[in-house]
């Protein structure tokens, strides 16, 4: 209960979290970014970790943030380099352990839970079957989906190059586009002073194109 309390007041107050870890790890900080997309990316079972808020708030410290006379500033080049390489590694690691254990941890349960919940997969497969290959990329701005779609591109022997292809061209469009987002807009006044809700809105948008499958699929089956 506590892990799940601190992981929402992380998220809820990405800012404010982020400005510290920039102030108590210096250029180490650059690793722990990487490391989180990496992970949000690359393990079928880390789906809620945060990406697009994350990568949002990284944009808006790459333009400077002050607060009480200090500042917390981070490299843009640097950060977008980093995390466009940490997507891209992290959607191949996906791709190889959906290729070579895919099926075997689709059946891992703790207790009596499935540890990767069938509707997941459910809802990563209605996807392919909307968009086909190209999902590798329209899934990386889909929270939960983009963690599996690799995963399920595996399972399903896609070939590596189609899906490198993709991934490549995913993986700078996901990184490049947030956190440019939050570069040139998220020191904007209103932003600042509503930035948990406008972190709700990159999510509430990030779902919207799966909310719309869903409901499409449900309308279908009536």
């Amino acid at each position: 209960m506590t892990l799940l309390k601190d992981f929402l007041d992380f998220f809820l107050h990405l800012d404010a979290h982020l400005f510290a870890l920039i102030q108590d790890y210096g250029m180490w900080i650059y690793g722990i970014l990487f490391l989180i997309i990496f992970v949000e990316t690359g393990l079928v079972v880390m789906p809620l970790l945060p990406g697009d808020s994350l990568l949002f708030a990284a944009g808006t410290f790459c333009a400077g943030v002050v607060k009480d006379g200090e500042t917390a500033e981070l490299n843009l080049v640097l950060v977008l380099i980093l995390l466009v390489i940490a997507a891209i590694l992290g959607d191949g690691l996906n791709y190889f352990l959906g290729k070579t254990v895919g099926l075997k941890v689709l059946q891992w349960k703790v207790g009596n839970r499935q540890l990767v919940k069938q509707k997941y997969i459910d809802q990563t497969h209605a996807f392919y079957e909307k968009h086909g290959s190209k999902t590798i990329i329209i899934a990386r701005f889909v929270p939960i989906v983009r963690t599996f779609a690799p995963f399920v591109a595996g399972i399903g022997n896609m070939s590596y190059k189609k899906f490198f292809k993709y991934n490549v061209v995913g993986g700078i469009s996901w990184v490049c586009g947030l956190t440019l987002l939050g570069y040139f807009f998220g020191n904007m006044a209103f932003v600042q002073a509503h930035f948990e809700t406008v972190v709700f809105g990159i999510v509430g948008l990030s779902l919207l194109p799966m909310v719309v499958e869903l409901l499409k699929a449900n309308f279908r089956s009536k």
